[in-house]
């Protein structure tokens, strides 16, 4: 048999078998399953089947990922989630006639702790771009609220 015809089969041969172990496997079909919640936003979802694929093939390369992104970006989840609680309360606050100094101290304090939680959360290159922003934008709104309360 001709090179030129042999190679490009035997080629196409090794990839078909390639691609039926890839879709046939199953920690490999829960790593698919996986990125596609990562990349709908449902990163709860993502990490479960990303940590169930990883616990059926520990060479699971995209599971790995997807877990270690999962985790960064629920990180992030979390703080925006704690950000808004926090700031409805802060909110709340301010819309006493006066802000006695226990108020003051609390503003403080939320704010530290707020800020502090933000110095923690590290964005990867494939984190949601509009988590990090979002993110962003409330640490620096608790840092204002912070200077505004210390003058």
């Amino acid at each position: 048999m001709n090179v030129k015809v042999l190679f490009p089969v035997i080629l196409v041969g090794f990839l078909l078998i390639m691609g039926g172990y890839f879709l046939a496997n199953p920690s490999y079909e829960k790593s698919l399953r996986a990125k596609y919640y990562y990349e709908i936003g449902d990163y709860k979802e993502a990490l479960s089947l990303a940590k169930e694929a990883f616990s059926e093939d520990i060479y699971n390369r995209m599971a790995s990922t997807i877990m270690a992104q999962s985790l960064t970006a629920m990180k992030y989840v979390n703080y925006l989630e704690d950000a808004k609680k926090y700031k409805k309360e802060l909110d709340t606050i301010a819309r006493h006639e006066t802000i006695t100094q226990a108020d003051r101290a609390k503003i403080r304090l939320i704010c530290s702790i707020m800020m502090s939680a933000y110095k923690k959360l590290a964005p990867s290159v494939i984190t949601d771009r509009e988590l990090v922003e979002d993110a962003a934008h409330y640490n620096k709104e608790f840092e204002n609220l912070f200077e505004k309360v210390n003058q």
